[in-house]
């Protein structure tokens, strides 16, 4: 029988050797010259500002708008100008990675350096406030940032056309708590139909603003203008309730592509695919939004839903059993407030969604 080729040598070991004393920044990669190259830039961007402490963030411009490797921006005062400015598209460094939550956001303070003629974005600075969903199943992120750093946070809801959803606001109301934003309530298309009373002083009590406007008529967009000049808000909601309207109404000159609702099914089609920052007027600041139909709500418990529903929060003190659900519990106070009118139905049915939906996903923050 013939000898097989090779047969017999000594097979070349498949472990590669750590060098862990002198090389053991590269013993977990097989591209050394990917790590050699990251290194060199890093010494360059570290040199290219004198001064910096390591690992902060000197911000000099706004995030606009960003895709995953892209980000326009709008730079600081006296850096726009600057003769080696190459512009407001940026590349992302690809050092910088997403963990838990979205690396950027509109509204986002970066620090961008210029680098061979074009800018990269090298660095993030923590976020004061944000407006944040739960990130999709098959999502690499669980918390996505739709805006940063703003100061309201502007629901907008219409009572026709897509037709009025409390579940949807009150989720609003919840993420703007997160996020430590003010939440200010728009109902649009009051040509079409006005909001009933009840649901205006239903949100009025709670304490939020709310504005009633159109775009066809212009009644009530000033109003929601003196409200927001001076003032870096998002507006958010279904698709198919006047966000983008809104803006034209408020600066014609942008433009921005709306769609009609469907007539079929009654609900919104998106125009608008990426979140936006608008300059307007006013130093009124809008991050527009794409349309939402459901908003997952990041690292909030069953038990804790009710401390989001103040009138909820109030009567559960009279609730006969410490860790009442205000479900299916006798004696419940706050099932009793909501057979008298003291709590809104609208209001209870949300809060058990929300729960019901919390138990039933079972997250694993908890």
């Amino acid at each position: 029988m013939a000898r097989r080729k090779g047969l017999g040598r000594k097979k070349r070991s498949t472990v590669r050797e750590k060098m862990w004393e002198e090389k053991h920044e590269d013993s977990f990669t097989h591209d050394l010259a990917r790590h050699r190259r990251g290194r060199l830039r890093l010494s360059e961007a570290v040199d290219a500002v004198p001064g910096q402490p390591e690992g902060k963030c000197l911000p000099n411009a706004t995030v606009i708008t960003h895709s995953r490797r892209w980000a326009f921006v709008s730079y600081d005062d006296g850096l726009s100008d600057a003769p080696e400015n190459p512009g407001p598209l940026c590349r992302i460094d690809e050092r910088l990675r997403e963990e838990e939550e979205s690396l950027l956001a509109p509204g986002d303070r970066v620090q961008v350096q210029f680098e061979k003629g074009e800018g990269v974005v090298v660095a993030a600075a923590p976020r004061k406030t944000r407006l944040m969903r739960l990130g999709g199943v098959h999502s690499r992120i669980k918390q996505q940032v739709l805006a940063a750093n703003i100061d309201e946070l502007v629901i907008v809801a219409s009572v026709k056309k897509p037709l009025f959803s409390p579940g949807l606001v009150d989720r609003f109301l919840i993420a703007a708590q997160q996020g430590g934003v003010e939440p200010v309530l728009c109902f649009n298309k009051i040509d079409l139909d006005a909001p009933p009373a009840a649901f205006l002083g239903l949100y009025q009590e709670l304490g939020i603003p709310v504005f009633c406007t159109s775009c066809i008529t212009g009644e009530g967009i000033q109003e929601l203008e003196d409200c927001l000049a001076g003032k870096l808000c998002v507006f958010a909601g279904h698709s198919g309730v006047g966000k983008s309207s809104l803006l034209n109404a408020m600066d014609p000159e942008l433009k921005l592509v709306t769609r009609e609702v469907s007539e079929a099914t009654l609900k919104g089609r998106h125009a608008t695919t990426a979140g936006v920052l608008y300059m307007l007027h006013r130093d009124i600041r809008v991050i527009d939004t794409p349309g939402i139909r459901a908003l997952g709500l990041w690292g909030l418990s069953a038990e804790e839903v009710s401390l989001y529903f103040p009138e909820i929060a109030t009567e559960s003190l009279y609730c006969k059993f410490r860790n009442c659900t205000h479900i299916h519990e006798k004696n419940c106070a706050v099932q009793k407030a909501v057979q008298q009118g003291v709590i809104a139905r609208a209001r209870y049915e949300s809060y058990r969604r929300i729960r019901s939906g919390i138990e039933a996903m079972k997250p694993d923050w908890l």
